[in-house]
């Protein structure tokens, strides 16, 4: 297996390629890419934690030294202008010498406001990439985030490199080590804010390392689907446990759900439902297909489980033609996952940037892509007990059709959602999460 240091070189020439190309479809001779600045919070002398822009973390495995920047134009070396200020109040970084510096030319800056004089004087045919939008008017940028520029980067952010592919599995086997630790701290009995405490120290990364708040929800509150409270005490008792938490490396994400029960039962039987399903539709990702098809699947499939278990008196093909399966599976069945959680590019059907919307009935769905090698998926089936869509649900004609006695003893579990990361290649599918070892 290639190493990081063996795989970056054609990382970056397939960068400079894509960089090559839009850049002719604005006109432009290159970009400047803005790492990010601090923001301070309102009213305070304290600043938010700093999250780097993606597009220049594409570039290089540096995500927490706001006030850099990239100058590309897809033929010459890109050159980098690495902040590195002289403060004895804060943590300075050290001059990078990691693997990845032999291929930029780097320049060391001493302060924010004198960039100016290391980027190109003539801005006309440059564009700015980033938000801090005054900034860069201030340096005298005319383009910023150009349209065509950005559709362009964005789609094809969807194909990963080896070297991105190579980051992911290593951010899958991080974010594994802390959901084993999680689960074992559930079997516990702890409670959900030290369930969190668990997984951070078994992935090394905390609440502004990961790449996004964990979900950390025992008994009913698995049932929120962005549940981030974390209760401080712990239930008398922890009958369910769902936990949606990632991890970086290099800039890269893993977002790995898993749901566990203390005992036997109904609930732990849909567990395996959802499993298997989970596993299923993963396998049917192929190239050519469109990932909204998965969705419709899914709720086949999800269909079949209500009828089955119980819950819904009506045959699998009803329970989908009334809708009923999104009471129970109100989201989409995944997303692109990469340099961000919600990859972007999912909703374009070409590198100009037209649009291709969910289906009308599925509207959270986050990817109407048609599937192709390279790309990676999350696949996440769910099948949740909510008090406000089931109330919504038993005010129809269809509630006569749900067994309400068992939706009451399924209630204090609150839901399921199992969720792996898989790449697509042209003759197989890797599950990244289940290879990685975690079941």
């Amino acid at each position: 297996m290639q190493s990081m240091t063996e795989l970056y070189p054609e990382h970056i020439r397939t960068l400079q390629q894509r960089t090559q190309e839009a850049l002719q479809r604005e006109s432009l001779e290159g970009l400047v890419i803005h790492a990010g600045q601090n923001k301070r919070r309102f009213l305070d002398d304290n600043d938010y934690p700093f999250f780097v822009n993606p597009q220049f973390k594409a570039w290089l495995p540096v995500v927490d030294n706001p006030n850099s920047w990239l100058i590309v134009n897809g033929s010459d070396k890109p050159k980098l202008i690495f902040y590195l200020p002289k403060d004895f109040w804060h943590k300075v970084p050290d001059a990078p010498t990691d693997f990845w510096t032999k291929e930029f030319d780097i320049q060391l800056l001493s302060a924010p406001n004198l960039v100016e004089k290391y980027l190109p004087y003539d801005k006309q045919k440059f564009a700015y990439i980033g938000e801090s939008i005054e900034v860069a008017k201030a340096l005298g940028f005319e383009h910023v985030n150009p349209d065509r520029v950005m559709n362009y980067l964005h789609y094809q952010r969807a194909y990963k490199t080896d070297y991105e592919l190579a980051c992911m599995r290593k951010a899958n086997q991080i974010a594994i080590a802390g959901h084993v630790a999680a689960e074992q701290a559930f079997r516990e009995g702890l409670s959900e804010f030290d369930i969190n405490l668990a997984y951070a120290a078994a992935t090394r990364q905390g609440d502004n390392q990961v790449p996004y708040n964990s979900i950390i929800a025992l008994n009913e509150n698995a049932s929120i689907l962005h549940y981030t409270k974390l209760q401080a005490s712990a239930p008398a008792e922890s009958r369910s446990f769902l936990i949606d938490a990632g991890a970086n490396f290099h800039g890269y994400a893993a977002d790995i759900t898993r749901t566990y029960s203390k005992d036997g039962g109904l609930f732990s039987d849909l567990i395996e439902d959802l499993n298997h399903i989970t596993l299923d539709v993963g396998s049917k990702l192929k190239p050519g297909m469109n990932y909204a098809d998965l969705q419709f699947e899914t709720h086949k499939q999800v269909a079949s489980v209500l009828s089955q278990r119980g819950i819904v008196n009506l045959a699998p093909d009803a329970i989908v033609d009334t809708q009923i399966t999104s009471t129970f599976f109100p989201h989409g069945i995944g997303h692109f996952l990469g340099l961000q959680v919600h990859d972007v590019g999912g909703f374009m059907s070409d590198d100009r940037g037209t649009h291709r919307a969910a289906p009308e009935q599925h509207p959270f769905l986050r990817c109407t892509r048609d599937v192709e090698a390279r790309q990676v998926f999350t696949i996440e089936p769910g099948l949740y007990f909510i008090d406000s869509l089931l109330a919504d649900l038993k005010a129809t004609p269809k509630s006569k059709y749900i067994n309400w006695d068992v939706i009451e003893t399924l209630k204090p579990y609150g839901g399921i959602r199992i969720e792996d990361n898989i790449i697509v290649h042209r003759d197989r599918n890797e599950n990244m999460t289940r290879e990685s070892g975690l079941d």
